[in-house]
């Protein structure tokens, strides 16, 4: 030990994260289901927000792959909602409904960014997720199967999730920081369990 504090770590639908990620998490999940929502009912809706909540807890475990890198992030602040807003059109981009929606200061924009690319190129998901599951090491490992929706969506959930995985429509938000998640994957993340 390194006399670094550790933070407590949480589950999101998946293997554990840092406690101060989860927020976020929560937040940019929600932010990718309201900007690209669900094609059926709620059960639809229910399956477009696990994959949405999968991708986006493997893009902020590689973003924030330590308890420090999220201990930092928790208190600088995510950034909000405000870019990505803009970029898929969003009417509710406006001063006054950030001010009445709280959630949107909690958005992280580069998180979002990764999640899309990896919502729209299955053989990027796959490279994040063993990743992450080489970082982890041999004994603590990584069961694709916690990323199951992310990397293997059935019929029903691709039809669910038509738009949250729809390349073209995602391209905007994906191509902000898609640089920065292949030069991640690229060098190998050094991420701490």
């Amino acid at each position: 030990m390194t006399g670094v504090p550790t933070s407590p770590q949480t589950r999101t639908d998946g293997p554990a994260v840092h406690a101060e990620l989860t927020p976020v998490i929560a937040a940019t999940a929600q932010w990718l289901t309201r900007a690209y929502p669900a094609s059926g009912g709620a059960h639809a809706a229910a399956l477009c927000e696990a994959q949405a909540r999968q991708a986006v807890t493997v893009a902020a475990r590689l973003r924030y792959p330590t308890a420090m890198d999220a201990a930092l992030a928790g208190v600088a602040g995510p950034g909000g909602s405000a870019r990505l807003d803009r970029l898929a059109g969003a009417d509710d981009a406006t001063a006054e409904a950030l001010a009445e929606q709280p959630w949107r200061s909690w958005v992280d924009e580069t998180v979002a960014s990764w999640a899309a690319c990896l919502l729209g190129d299955p053989g990027l998901a796959d490279r994040a997720v063993a990743a992450l599951g080489r970082a982890a090491g041999a004994v603590t490992g990584l069961a694709p199967t916690a990323y199951r929706r992310l990397l293997a969506p059935d019929a029903g959930d691709r039809r669910a999730a038509v738009l949250l995985r729809h390349p073209d429509l995602l391209a905007p938000v994906a191509a902000l920081h898609r640089t920065g998640l292949l030069t991640r994957l690229t060098r190998g993340p050094a991420l701490a369990a």
